[in-house]
């Protein structure tokens, strides 16, 4: 069964975050916590304001797709960054995120990274994260959305996910306490996140790249651009992922959707 609601004092007890989650918001229902922490920041909220769900009615992913939200399974936070780094490191934030949310889930069982941001466990996918800028007027913030699979049962997944999608649960046997892994995810983030505005993201793309499956692997990246293929080389100190094609050339990839054209070590062959 579920556990409890979650609730501010449970996820702190876990965490060790100095200012991401000074402010916790636990909500109910909502459509997705990014619209409603965007609310909060166009009215002020501080940075580091965390928002959490027991359910979501229109849980949103990448590229536009929707994400499974069931009551009281699973995490569903945004959390608000008023983020001081420049524009071309915006995008390295949902790097940095991937990283920190690969880095909680290993607490539990082993975890690896899908280029951008995925995390995978047994080649399936447990975590999925959404950045969304928001520039209004004088408002200029980033709401970075977690979302992580903890107590689902392949059953609780739409047929068309349960041969590609997980939880933390399945992989250890047995339910998980969700504020824990809460307040994990902030200790985290906000560790990497600091990094990342201190150091660049050169410092934490050597910690990136040996979580991840994918050096050595052939991809299929849908750009928006077209189709390419190649074979992983690494990522760059700027967060792009470097591919060589067939014809021995290398490819930068900014942006686009990934297929694992020859699986992951270990795991069946993931898309």
């Amino acid at each position: 069964m579920p556990d409890g609601p979650l609730t501010a004092d449970d996820i702190r007890a876990h965490s060790d975050a100095r200012w991401i989650g000074a402010r916790i918001d636990c909500l109910d229902t909502v459509d997705s916590t990014n619209s409603w922490t965007r609310d909060l920041g166009l009215q002020g909220a501080p940075d580091g304001t965390v928002v959490t769900a027991e359910e979501q009615t229109g849980g949103r992913g990448r590229l536009g797709r929707s994400w499974v939200s069931p009551r009281g399974r699973n995490l569903y936070v945004s959390v608000l960054l008023r983020a001081d780094l420049p524009p071309e490191s915006l995008s390295q934030l949902s790097l940095v995120a991937g990283l920190a949310a690969c880095e909680t889930v290993d607490e539990w069982c082993a975890a690896t990274l899908k280029w951008p941001n995925d995390v995978l466990v047994g080649g399936r996918k447990v975590v999925g994260i959404l950045s969304e800028l928001e520039s209004r007027g004088a408002a200029r913030f980033v709401v970075l959305g977690v979302g992580i699979n903890i107590n689902m049962r392949v059953t609780d997944f739409p047929a068309d996910l349960r041969d590609k999608a997980g939880s933390i649960a399945a992989a250890v046997g047995a339910e998980v306490d969700r504020a824990r892994v809460a307040g994990r995810l902030l200790s985290h983030l906000e560790r990497r996140y600091d990094e990342l505005r201190t150091r660049g993201f050169a410092a934490i793309a050597g910690e990136w790249t040996r979580r991840s499956g994918f050096t050595g692997r052939r991809i299929r990246v849908e750009e928006p651009g077209g189709v390419i293929e190649g074979e992983v080389v690494g990522l760059a100190p700027d967060g792009a992922l470097c591919l060589k094609r067939e014809d021995g050339s290398e490819h930068r990839v900014i942006a686009g959707d990934v297929t694992v054209l020859d699986g992951y070590p270990g795991s069946r062959k993931e898309k």
